[in-house]
């Protein structure tokens, strides 16, 4: 398992690299999400399937859906039919593909017959454990990560409506 753990945390490290070397911009998403997912593998090896199926649906879903749609909005580059003609291209999702099978791999393994027993944590977190730390104690925080997230929407709009008014 720890070779497992290894190699998802290797996908996760490359992943990470192209996000940050990526020159297109839904590029570097698609290597995000490949990130995220690897650090779900990550998280499920240590026992915390919880928290990783938490980051699948919240960060993998959520937030990938909303940066995608900035993106979208802010329509930067090239005319719509020659941006989408470079995506649709082998060379564009062949990186994500890749090391999205390695980690698809990996996750079928570690919940297969083969992966031996599963361990248990002796105090497994709830679902109602992280929604009672979220809306009772840390409610402030949730909100407050929700106004970033919303101002960060507003700006990105008021700039790509301020860019296209310019052109």
């Amino acid at each position: 398992m720890h070779a497992l753990a290894l190699l998802a945390a290797g996908v996760s490290v490359v992943a990470a690299i192209m996000v940050i070397t990526r020159r297109v911009a839904v590029h570097a998403v698609l290597y995000l999400v490949v990130t995220l997912l690897a650090l779900a593998v990550v998280l499920v090896m240590l026992g915390a399937s919880f928290a990783a199926m938490l980051e699948i649906i919240i960060y993998a879903g959520a937030i990938m859906v909303l940066f995608v749609f900035v993106i979208m909005m802010l329509n930067l580059g090239q005319p719509d039919s020659a941006r989408e003609k470079e995506w649709l291209r082998p060379r564009a999702w062949r990186g994500p593909a890749i090391l999205a099978a390695i980690v698809c791999a990996e996750l079928l393994y570690c919940l297969g017959p083969f992966s031996g027993p599963q361990t248990r944590p002796s105090a497994a977190i709830t679902a109602r454990d992280v929604g009672f730390g979220l809306f009772g104690r840390y409610v402030l925080m949730v909100e407050l990560v929700s106004f970033l997230l919303l101002a960060g929407l507003v700006s990105a709009f008021h700039i790509g409506r301020s860019r296209a008014g310019h052109h």
